[in-house]
C-alpha cells in the first residue's frame, strides 16, 4: 500500500489501472486532463481576432462619434434658424420701438394733399401719411390735437413737400397761401340764371345742374313762402366750395346765408318773401348806398298810395333782358313781375339782393318821395321827386346824359 502511494506520487496514476466502481477520481487525474500549452499558431489566430474586434469596435466608436456630431451640427443649425427667424420678427418690433415716428425738417419736393371738408386731424394725418408727407399719421394727429389752430384747418387743396416733420406740414396747412380751393363771387342782384352760370364757371359743374337743383325746394332748405323758387334766396357773397360738392349743396349753403341775413334783420319768416321783393328792387334800382334806403320808401309810399310801382328793373326782369331803358312792348308786356301791369308788388323778388339792400327794405329813410330816377347811370346818380313836376325834371336831366352817350341808353 505504502508502495502504491509512492509510485502514484512519483508518476502519477497508471492508465492501466481502474479505480473501484464508486471512488472518486483521484485530484493527480484532473490535472493531467488540463488543456496544453498554446502553440504559435494558435497564439496568432487569437492576436489577429483580437485585431479584428478591436477594429470593429473602433469603426463603431467612429460611427457613435459621427452620429454624435451630425446631430450636434443638426441641433446648431436649428438653434441658428431660430434665432435668424426670431432677429427677423423682432427688428421690426425693435425698431418701431426706437425709431422716431416723425420725421426732421421742411420736406423737400412737392407733395398736394386734399382736405375734405370736416375731416378731423387723424384724417388729415391719414391723408399726409399716404401722401409721404409725414412719417406717420399718428404723430400729425397727436400734434394737431394738441395744438388750438389744429382745428381751424380749412378745407382745399394744399401743396406742401414730401418728408416733412409733423410740426412743418402743420404750419403750412394754417397757412392760407398754402390753399387752393373753388372760390366764386356773386354779385348782387344777379338774376338766378346768371348766378348759375357764375357758379358753373367757377366749379366747373353744368349750368343744367344748377337748374336741375333749383327745382327741389326741400333740398334747398328753402321756406314755403318761397313757392319752390330759389330767385332772392341766393345770397351774394363769395363762397368757398368743396370741389366735390354738389350743385344742390352749393345752392343749401347760399340759401341758408341769405336766411340768416334775414333773421339778422329782425325779420320774421312770415315777412321774408316780402322784404327780399322789396330788397331785390332796392338792389336794381339804387347804385349808392345812401340811396337805398330812400328807394324803399319811395317803394312803400308808392304801395301805401295804391299806385303802381312803374319800375323798369320790374320790366326787365319779366322780359329777362338786362337795358337801362325800356320799350313801350317791354312795358306792356303782361307777365306777372311787370310793375307796369300788375298792382302792387311783383310775383317775387327779381334778383338776389345783398346786405345793404336787405337793410334798405327794412329800415327804409322816412320821407315823402314818390318818383325817383338815375339822372347818371354811370356814377350812379340818383335824383328823388315829391311829384310828377319834380319827377319831369330829373327826367331831363336823364335824357341830357343819354344823349351825351349815344349808344347807352
Amino acid at each position: 500500500m505504502k508502495e502504491d502511494h509512492l509510485v502514484n506520487a512519483i508518476f502519477g496514476d497508471r492508465d492501466d489501472e481502474q479505480a473501484p466502481a464508486g471512488t472518486p477520481a483521484p485530484a493527480t487525474r484532473r490535472r493531467a486532463e488540463a488543456p496544453a500549452l498554446p502553440t504559435r499558431a494558435s497564439t496568432r489566430a487569437a492576436t489577429r481576432e483580437r485585431a479584428r474586434l478591436q477594429r470593429k469596435q473602433e469603426r463603431r466608436r467612429r460611427r457613435r462619434r459621427a452620429r454624435r456630431m451630425l446631430i450636434l451640427l443638426l441641433a446648431v443649425f436649428l438653434l441658428g434658424a431660430a434665432a435668424l427667424g426670431a432677429a427677423q420678427y423682432l427688428r421690426p418690433l425693435v425698431a418701431g420701438l426706437t425709431a422716431s415716428d416723425d420725421y426732421t425738417g421742411t420736406g423737400t419736393g412737392r407733395a398736394t394733399v386734399e382736405v375734405h371738408s370736416g375731416d378731423s386731424g387723424r384724417a388729415i394725418g391719414a391723408t399726409l401719411e399716404k401722401a409721404g408727407v409725414v412719417k406717420t399719421g399718428k404723430a400729425f394727429a397727436n400734434l394737431a390735437e394738441s395744438n388750438p389752430r389744429g382745428a381751424s384747418i380749412q378745407p382745399g387743396t394744399y401743396v406742401l413737400h414730401q418728408h416733412m416733420s409733423a410740426q412743418a406740414a402743420l404750419d403750412m396747412l394754417l397757412d392760407p397761401r398754402n390753399r387752393s380751393v373753388p372760390r366764386v363771387t356773386i354779385r348782387e342782384g344777379l338774376w338766378k340764371s346768371e348766378v348759375f352760370a357764375a357758379l358753373s364757371s367757377a366749379t366747373g359743374r353744368p349750368v343744367a345742374d344748377y337748374t336741375a337743383a333749383a327745382g327741389d325746394a326741400a333740398a334747398l332748405g328753402l321756406p314755403a313762402a318761397a313757392k319752390g323758387n330759389v330767385e332772392g334766396y341766393l345770397f351774394p357773397a363769395t363762397y368757398e366750395f368743396d370741389k366735390h360738392s354738389t350743385a344742390a349743396e352749393q345752392m343749401r349753403t347760399m340759401v341758408a346765408k341769405a336766411l340768416s341775413e334775414l333773421q339778422a334783420q329782425g325779420v320774421a319768416p312770415a315777412d321774408d318773401e316780402r322784404v327780399l321783393t322789396v330788397a331785390s328792387m332796392v338792389e336794381a334800382e339804387g347804385r349808392l348806398d345812401a340811396d337805398r334806403p330812400k328807394v324803399a320808401q319811395v317803394i312803400d309810399n308808392r304801395l301805401a298810395r295804391k299806385m303802381r310801382l312803374q319800375l323798369d328793373s320790374t320790366v326787365n326782369y319779366g322780359v329777362q333782358h338786362r337795358a337801362i331803358t325800356t320799350t313801350d312792348a317791354e312795358r306792356a308786356d303782361p307777365n306777372p313781375f311787370n310793375t307796369y301791369h300788375v298792382d302792387g308788388l311783383p310775383a317775387g323778388p327779381i334778383g338776389n339782393p345783398g346786405a345793404a339792400s336787405i337793410r334798405a327794405a327794412v329800415h327804409p329813410t322816412p320821407g315823402p318821395w314818390l318818383y325817383f330816377v338815375a339822372v347818371n347811370p354811370d356814377t350812379g346818380e340818383t335824383r328823388f321827386a315829391v311829384d310828377a313836376a319834380g319827377h319831369a325834371a330829373n327826367e331831363r336831366l336823364f335824357h341830357q346824359w343819354c344823349s351825351a352817350h349815344p349808344g347807352k341808353c
